[in-house]
């Protein structure tokens, strides 16, 4: 008799030293959880401190803002004069408040402002790189197309504007 060690094949997906069994899954979830991983990095990179932005085709550009066709209104007359209301928005530090006080002449937006209500301080900076650039995207352009929706790499501040927007269509309908 010969003192060799005795090996034991395993059943295929067995873990050596062990009754576990391997998953056939395993593999597949990894590629699912990074997929994941993915869509929300993509997600939040919407709040980055990039400046892009993008356009309702889905094509972006560098340094600027974009506003596409709104769905919810796409004509209308609306009233000459100054407007100003505020909208609000949901960001992962709460609820963020904003005020927008709009003047239109003949359904153009002739000039535009954007100010912090109520925000906690990540969501204060994004704001002010909205403020800053806000004016580029909607001055000049008709009240009926706009939809912004992004503006110097802020995203989430553009719901509040788009809020508040919607409320200003309402006070200046004819």
């Amino acid at each position: 008799m010969t003192n060799a060690p005795r090996t034991r094949s395993l059943a295929p997906g067995r873990i050596p030293g062990s009754n576990l069994r391997r998953s056939p899954l395993r593999g597949k979830t990894a590629v699912i959880t990074f997929a994941g991983l993915g869509l929300l990095g993509t997600t939040l990179a919407g709040c980055s401190t990039a400046a892009s932005a993008e356009t309702s085709s889905g094509t972006s550009a560098t340094g600027g803002s974009s506003s596409g066709n709104s769905s919810a209104t796409t004509s209308g007359t609306y009233k000459d004069g100054s407007y100003t209301e505020q909208g609000t928005y949901a960001s992962p530090g709460g609820q963020e408040v904003i005020s927008v006080a709009l003047t239109l002449k003949s359904n153009i937006v002739t000039a535009v402002t954007v100010k912090t209500v109520k925000a906690d301080p990540t969501a204060t900076s994004y704001e002010a790189m909205f403020e800053s650039g806000i004016g580029a995207a909607v001055v000049g352009k008709n009240i009926n197309t706009l939809n912004v929706s992004r503006v110097s790499g802020s995203s989430l501040t553009s719901m509040g504007f788009n809020d508040a927007l919607t409320k200003i269509k309402a006070d200046a309908k004819s």
